[in-house]
């Protein structure tokens, strides 16, 4: 995207910088990556601009809270190592700041004959990414859960829960930074021999010498406001969540198997921080970026959405699964139908309507859902792209790669 100059706050000889490195966005990508800067080089100056009056507001603390194990992931991915590494390094966060948190471990189950080799994949995904795996029989599902039902699971005891808002706010005080709240990113001006200015909606402009772009739900329009083309598109999918009326049915955390096919994991159990047990999410179309409900729509982003290419090769590709997703999501009664296969004592009733998500998930030109981190840089700019879940988890180890690329930008000439 491009502005006239008369239109553009512009970086200008002479006028001293506000801080080395500015950072887009608050949540925990963003403070994570503050928090890395100012460790690896203490007396960098970090400003950390976010739209809203505090941090963490959209996927950070919106989501269901599980610190993943990592054992979904392609070996080798970004994904599977940040994750794998990130999940100890959470724990120990939590511990020693007095965050909230627990090493529950979790089943995932196989309800479907058709499912066992799914299963199997995962069992040697696992080991080949270093996680400690048991396989189960039935009885033995029921050893862990009494109330859930499958053909075969397998545990894995590195996953546990964490209130990932609480991490986000000690980032941000451990982090030094200076973070200013209610200031969305209006325009960019980039000169790469000099830097970045931002206006901000409140007028203010911010002067910094590399800009980092953890905008999350808004990264690819940052990106090109900044004057990068990310070569995707955020497509938002709004993730729906009920609580269980009956939390005493569950005990830790149950998955089904996972469709290779999609980033989503599956309308799962998950027992939290506060012992009430989320169910869900789904996983439907959102009709705006921040839409956590049906009756959200801003056509603007609709717009944009519907002008890119790659979401009608997206939908043309898997619309059945959608539409067995939209089904679960205006049906109750087929979202109760999805629970029963893990947990078959689940009634109507103990389903209580609860908070929704919405993932910022990247879409390529040809239709394809990113499924990997995916981090880009430009002349003066770092880019994260594509951080959906796994993101929470693996927070730490992604704000060090990020801050790493930066120092890199910082010392360019």
């Amino acid at each position: 995207m491009h502005y006239r100059k008369r239109e553009v706050v512009q970086v200008r000889p002479g006028i001293a910088y506000d801080c080395d490195v500015l950072v887009v966005g608050g949540g925990i990508i963003g403070l994570s990556t503050a928090y890395a800067i100012t460790r690896a080089v203490p007396g960098t100056r970090v400003t950390v601009l976010e739209k809203e009056a505090g941090p963490a507001r959209h996927q950070t603390g919106r989501n269901s809270g599980v610190i993943h194990s990592g054992i979904y992931y392609r070996p080798g991915s970004l994904k599977a190592r940040y994750a794998v590494r990130g999940a100890a390094e959470m724990v120990k966060f939590c511990a020693e700041y007095g965050i909230e948190h627990a090493v529950t471990g979790k089943l995932i189950v196989a309800t479907e004959r058709a499912e066992l080799p799914r299963l199997h994949t995962l069992v040697q995904r696992g080991r080949e990414n270093g996680i400690p795996v048991r396989e189960l029989g039935p009885a033995q599902i029921s050893e862990y859960e009494p109330q859930v039902r499958g053909l075969a699971a397998i545990h894995v005891g590195t996953t546990g829960v964490c209130d990932f808002a609480g991490v986000a706010r000690q980032l941000a005080r451990e982090s030094g930074a200076e973070i200013r709240y209610g200031a969305r990113v209006v325009r960019v001006d980039r000169r790469p021999e000099r830097g970045v200015a931002v206006l901000t909606s409140s007028g203010d402009v911010v002067r910094g010498r590399v800009l980092v772009n953890c905008a999350g739900l808004y990264c690819d329009e940052v990106a090109r406001l900044t004057g990068d083309e990310p070569g995707m598109r955020i497509v938002p999918f709004r993730g729906e969540y009920y609580e269980l009326a009956r939390p005493e049915l569950v005990r830790g955390l149950v998955y089904p198997v996972p469709d290779p096919a999609f980033p989503f994991l599956g309308v799962h159990l998950t027992r939290g921080i506060d012992s009430g047990v989320h169910v869900g999410p789904g996983a439907v179309p959102a009709l705006a970026r921040e839409g956590y409900g049906w009756g959200t729509v801003r056509p603007g982003e609709m717009a944009g959405t519907v002008a890119w290419p790659g979401a009608w090769r997206m939908a043309g590709r898997h619309w059945r699964y959608g539409a067995g997703e939209i089904r679960r999501s205006v049906s109750k009664r087929a979202f109760l139908a999805e629970v029963r296969r893990l947990l078959p004592a689940a009634t109507r009733d103990d389903l209580v309507r609860a908070g929704a998500g919405v993932r910022a998930q990247a879409v390529l030109r040809d239709g394809t859902l990113v499924d990997d981190f995916l981090i880009r840089e430009g002349a003066r700019a770092v880019h994260v792209l594509n951080a959906p879940s796994p993101a929470a988890t693996a927070s730490l180890p992604i704000g060090r790669e990020v801050a790493r690329r930066t120092l890199a930008a910082l010392g360019a000439p």
